[in-house]
């Protein structure tokens, strides 16, 4: 029995000395990997076969050091991708892991964004292609449960902050922007023509810059309408001239008289679908519209961002005028 106890103390500070070794190199950061790196572990990995993956990619420097850190703080691994960009101890590698840290992006959509605005910003964000979103966004099937007359989904991709992995389809993201429309389209709880209501409110989204000027913009568009009167509104010779792909980020005279169905200076009424993707304030203000008599409006040159609004085309005309002559002066000063 003294012989076993005496073999216990004489063991007791090598196992002390052991554990604290094992803690030593369980906190102490590793990086042996020149570039950021990417690992996915799909559901149902085990422990042994994401340490492996670790060390073969440089993340820890060996499998039993990420298995010494489970031994330590036991836990549900979580599933999904995971970018490892600077040094790490295992125990840090561990505890991101174990929360799922997982590696995403966040995509930005503005109200107003276009489905043009919203491809540019997936490209730049190195999700995908343009060209690949836009391909998705052109098929309505996602939406034409709630509007059968829809040509695309524009309209439909609602302005909001979306997480996106580097996975994640075209097909995927109109989903969640749609499905988030639903959810914001049900909260009017109206009976009204979603097509007409979501057109005119992309007008009202792409034209008032200011959000009190919304529901006076949409009177002006009302009010058009009831009377049969054009709508010459820009922004939908920009979207035409973007359908053919040759918008160069100033409205000319060809754009003014393209025959593009867009064009609400060559038609009238509304155009055949959204020009934009209207948030909620702009929709509320296609459903109830100021009650106004005005017909016109034009930018103020102060830089606010705010119309003035007129009854007649004379005082349209002198309000045109008089933005152009603020505009010069503020050229010149």
């Amino acid at each position: 029995m003294k012989s076993l106890f005496r073999t216990f103390l004489l063991l007791m500070p090598i196992a002390a000395a052991a554990g604290a070794y094992v803690l030593y190199r369980l906190n102490q950061p590793f990086q042996g990997f020149t570039e950021p790196v990417f690992i996915e572990f799909p559901r149902g990995t085990g422990t042994a076969r994401i340490a492996s993956e670790l060390a073969k990619k440089g993340v820890i420097k060996a499998p039993w050091l990420f298995l010494a850190a489970r031994g330590i703080h036991r836990g549900h691994l979580q599933a999904g991708e995971y970018r490892f960009e600077k040094p790490a101890s295992p125990l840090t590698v561990y505890g991101r892991i174990a929360r799922g840290d997982i590696f995403y992006m966040e995509l930005l959509i503005p109200e107003g964004f276009n489905m043009f605005d919203t491809a540019a910003a997936l490209e730049k964000l190195g999700v995908m292609k343009a060209a690949t979103f836009l391909a998705a966004a052109r098929n309505p099937a996602l939406i034409r449960d709630l509007d059968p007359n829809a040509l695309s989904l524009e309209g439909y991709l609602f302005p909001n902050k979306y997480r996106v992995y580097r996975h994640t389809t075209a097909q995927q993201i109109c989903r969640q922007m749609t499905n988030e429309f639903r959810t914001q389209w049900r909260t009017l709880n109206t009976t009204q023509d979603i097509h007409k209501t979501v057109t005119l409110a992309s007008l009202v989204e792409r034209e008032a810059r200011l959000p009190e000027e919304r529901p006076r913009v949409a009177s002006v568009f009302h009010n058009r309408l009831r009377l049969g009167i054009k709508l010459d509104c820009d922004p939908t010779t920009v979207y035409a001239a973007l359908l053919e792909n040759r918008y160069r980020g100033v409205i000319h005279r060809s754009d003014l008289d393209n025959p593009n169905a867009y064009n609400t200076y060559q038609h009238p009424g509304l155009p055949p679908g959204p020009i934009a993707n209207p948030g909620l304030r702009s929709l509320k203000a296609a459903l109830d519209p100021e009650d106004t008599p005005y017909l016109f409006f034009v930018a103020k040159a102060d830089g606010s961002g705010g119309h003035t609004f007129s009854e007649s085309l004379r005082q349209h005309v002198a309000a045109v005028a008089q933005f152009h002559s603020n505009t010069r002066r503020a050229a010149h000063n």
